[in-house]
């Protein structure tokens, strides 16, 4: 049974920093990519990047490039969200998602990823 399981998530105020940590657990991943979606109060969850796992490369959606890098460490099956300069928009449920596609387009869409982690708060004050 796969599993993802975030961490790293917290209240921080507004032009600060936090990482958020993905443990993928019950199957390695070689092709397709993990992404980080994001879902804030009373509004639908929402893409904000992926990596390929065997390249490493990158995708981001536009409210979010150069303040936040995502990466992966292929041997610890483990993806890492790196947010710096938040702002109290940032505030939401982040949730870490992995897609076996070998498609671009499915990797920033929701319907594109096959499991799914439970999410982890992150609140940005102002």
């Amino acid at each position: 049974q796969v599993q993802l399981v975030e961490s790293g998530g917290g209240l921080v105020q507004a032009g600060g920093s936090l990482s958020l940590s993905c443990a993928a657990s019950g199957r390695t991943f070689s092709t397709g990519a993990a992404a980080w979606f994001r879902q804030a109060p009373e509004k639908e969850r929402e893409f904000v990047a992926s990596v390929t796992w065997n390249s490493g490369a990158s995708y981001y959606a536009d409210s979010v490039k150069g303040r936040f890098t995502i990466s992966r460490d292929n041997p610890k099956n483990t993806v890492y969200l790196q947010m710096n300069s938040l702002k109290p928009e940032d505030t939401a449920v982040y949730y870490c998602a992995a897609s076996t596609s070998p498609f671009r387009s499915n990797w920033r869409r929701d319907g594109g990823m096959n499991y799914w982690g439970k999410g982890t708060l992150v609140t940005v004050s102002s």
